[in-house]
């Protein structure tokens, strides 16, 4: 059921004056994302012209974006951003009428499946070798051979449907996890490759990235192998192939915030690719949400 005020801007979203228009958009813009609904149903119900639907399906999505950015900021400004908060916010993005609740029950059930074989006897080898288990043999998690690139696979519901990701997708669903359980892994920040770190005393949150270093660093994984272990070695390797020298940003773990900030600067490369000019504009605000904090 529409009220009357609603009811008459949305009559008023097809006038030619563009400043009648403008204005009609900007008070319904007011109502933020609780009236989405109501325009979509406006929309399915009502045949007028082509020039009502366009700046409707504009104003929803205008509506849509805004909501992202101001989520992400309240999320960027927590005293301990969630790791699971903010790849729901980008989820949102990209898929703005996505069940957010179900996908929290998805989580919470391969967390209590992998919860269900952990025990404190265990070795951190141990630990993640039933992880594994529960995570990719299990709940069939996997990576995609050729989806290093693919946007698809950079969002929860789609991980969550198609059980395929892309290194950081993956990752970040393992990290998410793991935090959740109270193991200490994290995100490590490797160029063209996202990996985890188990660590010897897991950090707060409020100190990682400051003391969290390379000597606290028992072992790497590969998410995107099965959660295979890696160890500094390997790393120094993989660099040496990437022809980059040894940093230690490369070996110790990243925040929340920085996770968040690789995903959307990935989804940025892949719009540039489709000559999304929209979506990099769109995702270039969003990460300077993020940035706003390092500067």
């Amino acid at each position: 059921m529409f009220n009357n005020e609603v009811n008459a801007l949305i009559s008023l979203i097809e006038d030619p004056d563009e400043a009648i228009y403008f204005q009609v958009r900007s008070e319904l813009k007011n109502y933020g994302p609780e009236i989405i609904p109501q325009l979509e149903q406006y929309w399915e119900l009502h045949t007028y012209g082509a020039l009502f639907h366009r700046r409707l399906e504009e104003l929803i999505a205008s509506i849509q974006y805004d909501s992202v950015y101001n989520r992400l900021r309240s999320w960027r400004d927590s005293p301990e951003p969630d790791l699971l908060e903010g790849a729901l916010i980008l989820n949102r993005y990209q898929h703005p009428s996505a069940d957010e609740e179900e996908i929290r029950r998805s989580v919470m059930r391969v967390r209590q499946d992998i919860w269900l074989e952990l025990n404190d006897n265990l070795t951190a080898f141990e630990t993640v070798k039933v992880f594994n288990h529960i995570f990719y043999k299990l709940h069939g998690f996997h990576g995609g051979i050729d989806q290093f690139d693919d946007a698809g696979v950079a969002f929860l519901s789609d991980l969550f449907q198609s059980r395929s990701g892309n290194p950081l997708s993956i990752g970040i669903l393992y990290a998410l996890l793991a935090r959740s359980l109270e193991l200490p892994i994290y995100g490590v920040n490797l160029p063209s490759h996202f990996v985890l770190c188990y660590l010897d005393h897991g950090p707060d949150h409020s100190e990682l990235g400051l003391d969290a270093m390379d000597a606290d660093v028992l072992f790497y994984i590969n998410p995107y192998s099965e959660g295979s272990i890696l160890h500094h070695e390997e790393i120094d390797i993989f660099l040496k192939k990437q022809q980059l020298p040894p940093d230690e940003r490369f070996y110790r773990p990243c925040s929340n915030l920085e996770m968040i900030c690789r995903m959307i600067n990935s989804l940025i490369h892949f719009y540039i690719s489709r000559y999304d000019e929209e979506k990099v504009r769109e995702l270039r605000s969003l990460q300077s949400v993020l940035l706003e904090l390092e500067n």
